[in-house]
């Protein structure tokens, strides 16, 4: 027997604002321990990944699970700015555009990879999700598992 399983509302839907936004092209929230919890694809993509599907989001995740490690460990802005100070976007660039990745509410995180030309729209519109739907971005700790049958 296993603990309950709480349903998560739409977040593909709730997602579909930051990949409405020029240059959004792929938004996905991550549980800190790597499953996704949503995804969403901007509807005209053209490119190597044209769709992000199940397989591509779910690799997405993890790699962003991995590296938002730095924003709940011990954070490389201890040092210069005290030891409360955590890490709250961090911001990956290639040749092709950027991967933000920002803190989403309890226990997750939201990445939207976007173009080189609107990051900073991007990450304004990520706020103001976060800030709105945050509560329903959030992860929390799952059920332990009940005594064995």
């Amino acid at each position: 027997m296993t603990g309950a399983v709480t349903r998560l509302p739409d977040l593909g839907g709730m997602l579909r604002p930051l990949t409405d936004v020029p240059g959004g092209r792929y938004a996905v929230v991550v549980s800190e321990d790597g499953p996704r919890l949503g995804h969403a694809s901007a509807g005209d993509l053209t490119g190597p990944v044209a769709l992000l599907g199940l397989p591509e989001a779910e690799s997405l995740a993890a790699a962003c699970a991995a590296m938002t490690m730095t924003m709940t460990g011990r954070s490389p802005a201890a040092l210069p700015f005290g030891g409360g100070a955590g890490v709250r976007r961090l911001m990956p660039e290639s040749e092709h555009g950027f991967v933000l990745l920002s803190h989403a509410g309890a226990g997750a995180d939201l990445a939207v990879a976007t173009g080189t030309d609107d990051v900073g729209l991007v990450a304004q519109q990520m706020q103001v999700l976060v800030a709105r739907i945050g509560s329903h971005l959030s992860a929390g700790p799952r059920d332990p598992a009940g005594p064995p049958a």
